[in-house]
């Protein structure tokens, strides 16, 4: 049933995935679906403080984000096939292009509890559920 799953991660998080990585091993193992690994990153060239980050400084920051998206393959992922993937952009605008882009059957995602906030501003798992072509699956950390 489900070919491509996409999985949104926040590695910068101490404890992401915690809830939501054994749900997405189960899942793809079961349907025998490639996993992509994804984390978005802020546009640094983009925003008020584009200043502060040189190129250099950007293609770090990435390297280190693939090299943390990599440790989670290592750690979790064996016998799955798997793809990594960092971008920069709004996030839950940047999971929904890559979720069309790779032809993503389901994303698997995790949403922390809500806060009064996020029922007035919308968390992101909240904006790619409403906006998202494809079943979405939101595992509480």
């Amino acid at each position: 049933m489900f070919k491509t799953i996409l999985f949104p991660i926040d590695v910068s998080e101490a404890n992401a995935g915690d809830a939501s990585i054994p749900v997405l091993v189960s899942q793809a193992k079961a349907y025998k679906a490639k996993v992509i690994l994804l984390t978005v990153l802020p546009d640094y060239g983009m925003s008020f403080a584009s200043h502060l980050f040189d190129s250099g400084m950007v293609k770090k920051i990435v390297k280190d984000t693939e090299k943390k998206l990599q440790d989670i393959v290592t750690k979790h992922m064996t016998g799955i096939k798997t793809e990594i993937c960092v971008v920069q952009g709004t996030v839950y605008e940047a999971i929904i292009e890559k979720s069309k882009k790779v032809k993503a059957d389901l994303i698997i995602m995790s949403a922390n509890r809500p806060e009064l906030k996020d029922y007035l501003l919308g968390p992101n798992a909240a904006r790619v559920v409403r906006h998202s072509d494809v079943s979405v699956l939101v595992v509480r950390e």
